[in-house]
């Protein structure tokens, strides 16, 4: 019979592919740095082919190494999705759960759902990752992460989509504005050169450009902020103005400052929540019933900047976001 690598030498060299550092890939891995050199040496000989070049200053995989990178991942996360089935198939919403959201979500919404996830899931055991989309779809089909709280619109690919409910943009600006005045505000009128955004990789920023639309000279702003709070402290600055999601609003992120939030007329643009899982992970039904906690709880909670999606999307969806 073929002698078959291990899923831990398998392990051993995809940390080392991210990590590109043995040190650090072996503390990843909880392991020595000699014990993690000693396996991958062991996947090479086993494989009969050399997979990692290593000199005193660089570390970089071979073309076949990072063939055989990409088929460990896939099988790392069937591995995974087999121990998880077999784990969790008597309790749903049990045991470990490693949820990852975004940065625009995770502090606004978790906080007020997570103490009534645990009253009412006792034995599930949840691990969050804060990440930015891109890395938490990644993730998410290497099997690190079991569940993706995520933004829609964002290309998803052939991972499995819950959708959440939708989370209305709010205009923001200070209280002395000539545009606040107004109980609501007319998108079409916005002054988009005054318009703050998040840096680039966010989301968010991709959803606000397409909520404004075109700017002439395009959207390539000198002044982009790393974080919500940031953006909060630039257009109260006095810097320009924005667009922020009723979750945040709801959770209370202008108190204490001297801005304002209206909302916009006709009608708001806005951002849809969802959870994302592999169609093939043992945690798909845990992803369900999160989605119709989440969902639930959104309801009793009255925001009112959010209307109900609670479906599920088969198809890709499809954007131009990062």
């Amino acid at each position: 019979m073929l002698a078959l690598p291990t899923l831990r030498q398998l392990a051993y060299l995809v940390e080392l592919s991210e990590r590109l550092n043995f040190r650090v890939a072996a503390e990843a891995q909880f392991v020595t740095q000699s014990t993690l050199s000693s396996g991958l040496k062991e996947l090479e000989t086993l494989l009969g082919v050399q997979l990692v070049e290593r000199d005193k200053r660089h570390v970089r995989l071979t073309a076949v190494g990072e063939d055989v990178v990409g088929r460990a991942r896939e099988l790392l996360a069937a591995a995974t999705d087999l121990a998880e089935a077999a784990r969790s198939a008597a309790r749903p919403l049990s045991g470990p759960l490693r949820l990852g959201a975004i940065p625009t979500i995770a502090p606004y919404l978790l906080p007020n759902v997570l103490p009534a996830l645990r009253r009412s899931y006792e034995e599930l055991k949840l691990y969050l990752r804060e990440d930015l989309t891109a890395r938490l779809l990644e993730r998410v089909r290497a099997g690190s992460l079991d569940v993706a709280l995520i933004a829609l619109p964002f290309e998803t690919g052939d991972l499995y989509v819950r959708e959440l409910f939708k989370d209305e943009f709010a205009f923001v600006a200070r209280e002395d504005d000539p545009a606040v005045r107004k109980k609501d505000v007319a998108l079409r009128r916005i002054d988009t050169g005054d318009m703050l955004l998040l840096e680039e990789g966010h989301c968010l920023r991709d959803h606000a450009i397409a909520a404004c639309g075109p700017r002439r000279g395009g959207w390539d702003s000198r002044v982009e902020a790393t974080s919500l709070t940031t953006l909060i402290q630039m257009v109260e600055g006095g810097l320009g103005v924005t667009l922020l999601p009723g979750i945040t609003l709801d959770a209370g992120i202008l108190k204490g400052t001297r801005l304002v939030a209206r909302p916009f007329s006709p009608s708001a643009p806005s951002r849809t929540l969802a959870l994302v899982t592999r169609r093939t992970s043992a945690r798909r039904r845990d992803a369900d019933l999160l989605a119709e906690f989440l969902i639930e709880q959104r309801q009793r909670s009255g925001g009112e900047r959010s209307r109900t999606v609670s479906a599920v999307r088969e198809r890709p969806v499809l954007s131009r976001s990062r």
